[in-house]
């Protein structure tokens, strides 16, 4: 088999046997290029690696300052591209197996107040004698956000929506997501009302996808929506860099989470299939919890209370 030959069927089968998402397959496909590429400096092809030199590669990887996340990702990818190997019968081992991943950070989701996306909502009304292109930019911004927030759709979810997930009739919207899994995901009155106003839009009438590009017939880029995002953190008044689809997604959860809802119906929200995954938000109810003892405990530390006593 040529060089590169096993990655290219690695690849095919991940997108066939478990509807990887072209996102999914261009990390693995740039992750594989890059172990190639330290081999082949080390005059190693990579259906012949040991795990003595695939471990160098991740310790080089580490060395030059990549994350610990990003080296587990990277490793998680060697196992899978290795066990495919294996099973092909092109090797008769495993070399990755038994490599250990580093601990990943343990960083907490960044989210906006509830008062900064009422905000962003908000400036997403399209400005007095604006243009008719800009009527549109507007009717698309108010709807995509109005649907991230209130379902905490991923990006890739939202843009890859068909026209007919929205029924006017029906407040739910069934969405296809990581690993080909679809879940029903209900949305908001106000964004369902957001998202028929755009689906009412002359423009799209024509279009498959619920959020098209200026080409109707292909889906909206990840990179417009970015600009628009941009556009409309500046006119809300908040910093651009705080802001991003997962931002909004991340508010959804934490939000949802502050005012009571269930992990286990979160996790079905999300559409994690872990609800280890689904934890990292509980830091919002572990916070309140502080704040309520420090608030109301009789025996909470207070300065100002001991100074007035003591004065």
């Amino acid at each position: 088999m040529a060089v590169g030959h096993e990655v290219e069927l690695f690849l095919e089968m991940l997108a066939a046997e478990r509807a990887a998402s072209p996102n999914t397959l261009l990390a693995y496909s740039a992750d594989l290029e890059s172990c190639t590429a330290f081999l082949a400096a080390q005059g190693v092809l990579p259906v012949y690696a040991k795990a003595e030199e695939l471990a160098a590669w991740l310790a080089d990887l580490s060395l030059d300052g990549q994350s610990r996340r990003t080296v587990a990702r990277r490793l998680s990818c060697l196992k899978q591209f290795y066990l495919f190997l294996l099973r092909e019968g092109v090797r008769k081992d495993n070399p990755a197996a038994n490599l250990d991943a580093p601990r990943p950070e343990a960083t907490l989701p960044h989210f906006l107040s509830e008062s900064e996306v009422v905000a962003l909502l908000e400036a997403c009304s399209a400005p007095e004698g604006a243009s008719i292109a800009q009527k549109r930019r507007a009717l698309v911004a108010r709807a995509a956000l109005e649907l991230l927030y209130a379902s905490g759709l991923r990006i890739t979810e939202l843009l890859t929506l068909p026209r007919e997930a929205l029924r006017p009739d029906k407040p739910m919207l069934l969405i296809r997501g990581k690993g080909g899994r679809e879940r029903l995901v209900p949305i908001s009155e106000s964004a369902r009302e957001a998202a028929l106003a755009l689906y009412a839009c002359d423009a799209w009438r024509e279009s498959p996808w619920l959020f098209p590009g200026r080409d109707a017939k292909r889906a909206l880029t990840r990179q417009a929506f970015d600009k628009i995002l941009h556009e409309v953190g500046l006119r809300a008044g908040l910093d651009p860099q705080r802001l991003s689809p997962h931002i909004l997604r991340h508010s959804f959860a934490t939000h949802l989470l502050a005012h009571g809802a269930d992990l286990r119906a979160l996790q079905m929200l999300l559409g994690h299939a872990d609800i280890a995954t689904t934890q990292i938000y509980t830091h919002v109810q572990t916070e309140r919890l502080k704040q309520a003892v420090e608030a109301y405990h009789p025996l909470a530390t207070q300065p100002d209370k001991t100074a007035q006593k003591t004065g």
